[in-house]
């Protein structure tokens, strides 16, 4: 089948630690998206999230590429990439302006200012990138949960919003491996806010909910209350961490405790057969022993256990807690191991649920997995937000990174 561009497609790229995956989607006349084309490859460039050997990014963002065109039947010209990793920040902010409407009526005129105040303190954070300002309500005097104030009558008009960067450098690293991979950057997105665009529903959005999104590398937490976004974190641990436990735990290589851990592993330890057990090797030795797979799985739930631990204490620092009556979502790599809802429900005394990706037609059967959470959430975004590639290009003035790191700077967008 002949590769030909088309403008009803968008890409998602989760530039992960553990894999890079693409995910390419065909935008239906009703606006769902059909998935026709999924690429990965091992990542071996990236570390906690984060970017630490540009060439080989850039290697494996071309192979995961190639393999989802091949598969789609279509060239890839832009993409959209998430980022995540320590760097990046969150904040809830407000501004307030006077309302100077007609008879004290909120005007449009007062809603550009509210917003305006906004821009202005987002740019006050020249060393920083700014990467989502996403809106969570109006406050009309002391009237609060307002979606759309015009028309309404006051004196003073807020607005709130969950505001989130990133380092300069960082950001610059994922742009410069994109383009030197020969793809056009279309938009970066927070990595736990793309999977939420996958996983969460309305009504879990609207009655509080906390996704936990736990990578390769660093575990993800994003918190929804009445729609909107209220508190983002990201912790430096994930699956990695729980192969590396096993591996001095168990004296077993790498791979094979990895293996172990996907067929195997049980992140809550009373739910194994205590007459169960699991082969493995000895490190650097051919023969085998037999090991409880009930110790197997008392080496993974200490660290299951930090990593909720982590999200408990973020809920309670956050104001958070009591709040999320929807529940815990756990999706990413780390929420296929047995026993992740019941440590959960466990540690945060929270209802749980393993977060599938949903919405979408297509290929199902290879992408209806948590693993894909995050590039399908990225696809998805995109979908909702894109730019054709065309216009995306001029705007960009042509001048490579710096032209398209300048067009970032201005993808501030408000959202009401």
């Amino acid at each position: 089948m002949a590769k030909e561009e088309k403008d009803n497609i968008v890409v998602g790229l989760d530039i992960g630690t553990t894999k890079t995956c693409c995910i390419i989607g065909e935008m239906n006349s009703d606006n769902t998206i059909n998935v026709i084309g999924i690429g990965q490859t091992p990542s071996k460039g990236v570390r906690k999230g984060i970017i630490s050997d540009i060439e080989v990014t850039i290697e494996g963002i071309k192979k995961a590429v190639y393999d989802a065109s091949r598969m789609a039947g279509v060239e890839v010209a832009a993409v959209y990439a998430g980022i995540t990793g320590e760097h990046v920040k969150g904040i809830n902010l407000e501004s307030m302006v006077a309302i100077a409407g007609k008879n004290k009526q909120v005007e449009q005129s007062d809603i550009d200012r509210v917003r305006e105040a906004i821009r202005l303190n987002a740019a006050t954070h020249n060393d920083r990138e700014v990467l989502h300002i996403i809106p969570q309500e109006y406050i009309v005097d002391d009237q609060n949960e307002i979606k759309n104030p015009l028309g309404m009558y006051g004196s003073r008009l807020r607005s709130r919003v969950h505001f989130i960067t990133a380092s300069v450098p960082r950001v610059q690293d994922i742009v410069r491996s994109i383009e030197k991979a020969g793809f056009f950057f279309q938009g970066l997105v927070l990595q736990p806010l793309a999977s939420a665009e996958a996983c969460l529903t309305y009504d879990e959005k609207e009655l509080g909910v906390v996704l936990v999104d736990i990578g390769g590398g660093t575990t993800d937490m994003i918190v929804y209350i009445d729609g909107g976004v209220r508190h983002t974190a990201i912790f430096p641990l994930g699956g990695i961490q729980v192969t590396n436990d096993l591996a001095i735990g168990l004296r077993a290589p790498i791979e094979q405790v990895e293996e172990i851990k996907k067929n195997d592993g049980c992140a809550f330890a009373p739910m194994v057969n205590e007459l169960e057990e699991v082969k493995v090797n000895l490190i650097g030795k051919k023969t085998e022993r037999v090991v409880p797979k009930r110790v197997v799985a008392e080496i993974i739930q200490p660290r299951m256990e930090e990593i909720f631990g982590f999200v408990q204490k973020e809920l309670k620092a956050s104001g958070m807690e009591g709040r999320v009556a929807a529940g815990c979502v756990v999706t990413g790599g780390g929420a296929l191991i047995s026993g992740i809802e019941e440590v959960a429900d466990k540690v945060l005394r929270l209802h749980a649920r393993v977060g599938y990706p949903s919405g979408i037609s297509g290929l199902l059967e290879v992408v209806n997995s948590p693993v894909y959470s995050t590039a399908i959430g990225l696809m998805v975004y995109g979908a909702r937000n894109r730019v054709s590639v065309k216009s995306s290009r001029q705007s960009s003035g042509g001048n490579g990174l710096e032209g398209i790191i300048k067009k970032f700077k201005g993808w501030m967008d408000i959202g009401f």
